[in-house]
């Protein structure tokens, strides 16, 4: 798992400076913990303070859970299930 958030936040933090909007899809995502909530903040920080935005899409029911329960899901943009967009 560390070595996929290592990836994740290396490919992004290339990203932000050339991009206003960076969309994450998780629909291979089923599981997460700690250390992926982290990196999830930490990116989200990062790129608001560049002046980019991160949204997430095709989030599994456990994920958008996870999200909802640490309150993550407000603070990003999200594509919903059924397509539509919340920002």
């Amino acid at each position: 798992m560390t070595g996929d958030c290592s990836v994740l936040t290396r490919e992004v933090d290339r990203l932000i400076p050339v991009s206003k909007r960076i969309v994450l899809d998780l629909s291979d995502l089923s599981q997460m913990d700690s250390l992926g909530l982290g990196t999830l903040v930490r990116l989200y920080v990062s790129a608001k303070s560049r002046g980019s935005e991160i949204v997430l899409i095709n989030l599994r029911p456990r994920i958008r859970e996870l999200l909802s329960i640490t309150n993550m899901l407000s603070v990003f943009s999200v594509i919903g299930e059924s397509g539509h967009i919340r920002f």
